[in-house]
């Protein structure tokens, strides 16, 4: 075992053991727990009492978006709205054919089949884009195109199919149409004063067209939360460097980074911090100021060397909202809030920091940047067959790596078994499949919902 900072390693053995006899102690007289925590200081001794998915997820409620503005309609895409968009006319605002075809008066195709086809006399074409100055009688037609605007007098479009030419002046119409049929109305889109798109809504393309549509060029969002994100540890040396044994290339950094980017915020790398209280507090201090919340890669879990929760305690206006979720993996996760900010001290483990930025960091951005609407919060997952037995402790939340197969004709879900350390499990899984902690484990054969990862 690992010496730790007094240079004894058996200490950390005792303080491993101390700890795990004090769970058992709790469950007999918690009271004289307490009261030793309490005489004792040690804050580390309470991370037994760890937060279920469910309070997790109901803190960050207390958190909201820092801020608003307005971006370029070009740029919006992918921006959550700040405020109401309200219909500021009619769309289309005019009668329209949504087909290549005649405008007509549907009165005059009443009847007609293909051995029997009316006779319409054409009176001319409606130019795209133009107010067509033809106004139609009985028995006339205009030719038009998707889009055109229909002509006075008519009330419906036959496609261009149902109509033969026979000579410049002359139609036949085979097929009979309804009053309207193939025609968009003043309205159909939106009506005037109607709400577009909702405060706290993921604008998508479709969105941003709409958004064209009424002329709207600049579009009030929220502003794009900045993640200052912080990589801990002696072992862990920059990628362009040379990997010495003992040491590991920083991971983290860029795996947290790129999820950042894929939730819509805006990542920070702050560099690589030693095991030092000092330097990471400084780091600490700075990812404060510059950023909307500070994640921090390793050193959450309960040990000497573990020095995320010292530099917590000694800021000011901090409080410590979670140390611990029961999840696996993932479960010495730490969180505060610092002020306004959110401050997140996350498992060094790639595995485990990215299982916990899925399961928690996702709706996390979704709610500090200003996002409201919970079907585009939700995961993206899909139900499966398993295709194989998971066990699994009771008492917390398991998330087991999979790959997905197609196997005679079904998807199926893989468990991709493997440590906390290992990122393979990562690269080799397409989603995770949750344990509920109420369950000992799921069977093979079962059907499964998969929370896809990200792309």
């Amino acid at each position: 075992m690992a010496s730790d900072e007094d240079g004894h390693g058996n200490d950390r053995k005792e303080r491993f053991w101390g700890f795990y006899g004090s769970i058992k102690l709790w469950e007999i007289n918690p009271t004289f727990v307490k009261t030793h925590i309490k005489r004792s200081g040690d804050i580390r001794r309470l991370f037994f009492k760890v937060k279920t998915s469910e309070e997790v997820l109901e803190i960050f409620q207390t958190f909201g978006p820092n801020g608003e503005g307005l971006v370029p309609l070009e740029s919006a895409a992918g921006r959550i709205l700040s405020q109401d968009i309200i219909a500021s006319e009619d769309l289309p605002g005019f009668y329209r054919s949504s087909m290549d075809g005649y405008a007509v008066k549907a009165k005059d195709t009443f009847g007609a089949t293909e051995s029997l086809p009316a006779m319409l006399e054409v009176m001319g074409e409606v130019g795209m884009g133009h107010i067509p100055s033809i106004s139609l009688g009985g028995g006339q037609a205009v030719k038009i195109s998707t889009g055109g605007m229909i002509p006075h007098g008519s009330d419906g479009v036959v496609m261009i199919e149902y109509c033969h030419l026979l000579d410049d002046r002359t139609i036949e119409v085979s097929r009979p149409i309804a009053p309207l049929e193939n025609v968009i109305q003043p309205n159909d889109d939106f009506r005037k004063g109607e709400t577009i798109l909702k405060k706290g809504w993921r604008l998508r393309p479709q969105d941003v067209g709409i958004l064209a549509g009424f002329g709207i060029s600049k579009i009030p969002v929220y502003k794009r939360p900045k993640v200052a994100i912080i990589s801990t540890g002696d072992e862990i040396v920059p990628i362009s460097e040379k990997v010495e044994p003992g040491k590991v290339r920083d991971i983290n950094s860029y795996t947290l980074s790129a999820f950042c980017s894929q939730t819509g915020a805006v990542p920070i790398l702050m560099g690589l911090c030693t095991d030092n209280y000092n330097k990471l507090r400084g780091m600490v201090e700075e990812g404060l100021e510059i950023g909307d919340t500070v994640w921090i890669s390793g050193g959450s879990s309960v040990g000497s060397r573990d020095i995320t929760l010292k530099v917590l305690e000694s800021l000011s206006n901090m409080e410590i909202l979670v140390h611990g979720i029961s999840i696996s993996p993932g479960k010495p996760t730490i969180i505060a809030r610092i002020g306004c900010r959110a401050v997140f001290g996350l498992p060094g483990h790639t595995a485990s920091a990215m299982v916990v930025a899925e399961v928690f960091l996702t709706p996390f951005i979704a709610r500090i940047s200003g996002q409201e609407h919970s079907n585009q919060l939700s995961y993206y997952q899909v139900e499966a067959e398993l295709r194989r037995n998971i066990e699994s402790a009771s008492g917390r939340e398991d998330y087991i790596r999979v790959r997905l197969v197609e196997e005679d004709g079904k998807l199926k879900a893989d468990p991709i078994f493997g440590k906390s350390a290992l990122i393979s499990t990562l690269v080799n899984a397409d989603g995770l499949v949750r344990v509920d902690r109420n369950k000992e484990g799921l069977y093979q054969g079962e059907i499964v919902k998969v929370m896809m990862f990200h792309y």
